[in-house]
């Protein structure tokens, strides 16, 4: 690589990391995981731990490294995601019915590998990870909120907005039939909360100075992301990758909010998949994931106080479960330079109904995605990737709780859609060992 290719790539990645941990993300699909990372694999599903091809792999299972050769992919994602809520009968929360604001997060990624020798690579990526984002101007407040306030929770314009980036180095490793590899990760966080400041007021919180309106929090994590990849036959393949808990500082400024003074890890997940070449053009691929969103307690202890203050030593969380997830994709090389993705996901629901007040800030209630894209060759070494992905409504209903218990005669039901296309540019340095074969119809 030259030193100037080399400077170039630096400068970029720098622009990367800083344009995906300000993008805002609002993405709440997989809870609040992205489906997938590269626009292959928003294409496909979120499938592909058994069948890589670019060096987004890394974000996924890295001992796909050495099946990708050494290129470079850089790629931006416009998220477009609908929340609302409607609530009757409640006390504290605002009647009515309320869209959050914020329509368009932009998340860029970029990744690059490099082959060592036939049977070795390592590679390097920068990408968004998750978050959650919400904003509510509600004109009136409950009815049993102090006279004069407005908002969601008594406290005017209420809402989240959480970002996570990673960065991550990988080194992938052939032996025989099995590929291996490994991918430590650094994770920065960004956090800020808002309108929540009648928590405090009503005695609710640990440390009410550090609950809500204290702007951004930033905390900072490491773990470790590996993979297995093996190749039974020429035409079928099977993959497991896994990554522990990000274990990350806390919010500070946020730690009469989130359990434990503030603590907010990111939940470690496994996925496990297979890939089958039905014909030499075309491959179907088939994987399932579990997120242990119950392995953080700010995330999956109960919102419903029983007694315990926010910020406390298990205080309340959201309550959101493990999600469990199952993706289909398909992949049809139709030519030389075009070749057609598409792809099916459903995943499990986080949120019950017991726990929607809280989650009016963080409604990743999805459990649906339907998914298409597309890779042309504009240049014998330069390709062109496309993805769009289409969630449907998704609700989840129940009862206001508040200290006291369920307010008799509540409802709240939030609910959110989502539309997002992705395009990037794939630059190849060589020939990837895992050649294309194309359709002769």
């Amino acid at each position: 690589m030259t030193g100037a290719l080399s400077r170039v790539l630096r400068a970029t990645a720098c622009a990367i990391f800083i344009g995906t941990l300000t993008a805002g993300a609002a993405n709440a699909t997989e809870g609040y995981f992205q489906e997938g990372v590269s626009p292959r694999e928003k294409a496909t599903g979120g499938a592909g731990v058994a069948d890589p091809r670019d060096a987004l792999t890394i974000a996924n299972n890295p001992a796909g490294l050495v099946d990708v050769g050494t290129q470079a992919n850089l790629d931006l994602t416009v998220f477009s995601p609908d929340r609302w809520y409607n609530a009757t009968g409640t006390a504290l929360v605002a009647p009515g019915t309320y869209k959050s604001t914020g329509d368009a997060f932009f998340i860029p990624t970029m990744a690059f590998s490099r082959q060592i020798d036939g049977e070795s690579a390592w590679g390097i990526a920068i990408y968004g990870n998750g978050g959650m984002n919400s904003a509510y101007n509600a004109a009136n407040a409950g009815p049993a909120c102090p006279a004069g306030s407005f908002g969601v929770f008594c406290n005017g314009k209420a809402g989240v907005d959480l970002n996570q980036a990673f960065m991550s180095a990988g080194y992938a490793k052939r032996v025989g039939a099995f590929s291996f590899g490994v991918a430590p990760i650094v994770a920065i966080q960004m956090f800020r909360a808002y309108g929540l400041g009648a928590f405090g007021a009503f005695g609710l919180s640990s440390n009410p100075a550090e609950l809500s309106g204290n702007g951004t929090a930033w905390s900072v994590g490491g773990g470790l992301r590996a993979g297995v990849e093996w190749h039974a036959t020429p035409t079928l393949r099977f993959g497991v990758a896994g990554a522990t808990p990000i274990w990350s500082t806390s919010f500070e400024k946020y730690s009469g909010l989130f359990a434990n003074q503030g603590q907010f890890d990111i939940p470690g997940t496994i996925t496990v998949g297979t890939s089958y070449d039905i014909l030499p053009m075309l491959t179907l691929l088939l994987d399932y994931k579990h997120i242990f969103y119950s392995g953080v307690p700010a995330i999956s202890n109960s919102p419903n106080f029983n007694g315990i203050l926010f910020g406390a030593a298990g205080g309340p969380g959201f309550g959101w479960r493990d999600v469990d997830v199952v993706s289909f994709g398909a992949e049809w090389r139709a030519t030389q330079d075009l070749i057609l993705r598409a792809g099916y996901s459903h995943n499990t629901n986080p949120i019950s109904s017991a726990d929607v007040t809280m989650n009016i800030l963080a409604p990743g209630v999805i459990t649906d995605h339907v998914s298409a894209g597309a890779s042309y060759k504009v240049l014998p070494n330069a390709s062109l990737e496309f993805a769009a992905v289409y969630a449907p409504r998704q609700d989840v209903g129940g009862p206001e709780v508040t200290p006291f218990g369920a307010t008799p005669g509540s409802n709240i039901n939030i609910w959110m859609s989502q539309f997002e296309i992705t395009a990037g540019l794939t630059y190849y340095f060589d020939t990837p060992t895992n050649p294309v074969v194309v359709s002769k119809y």
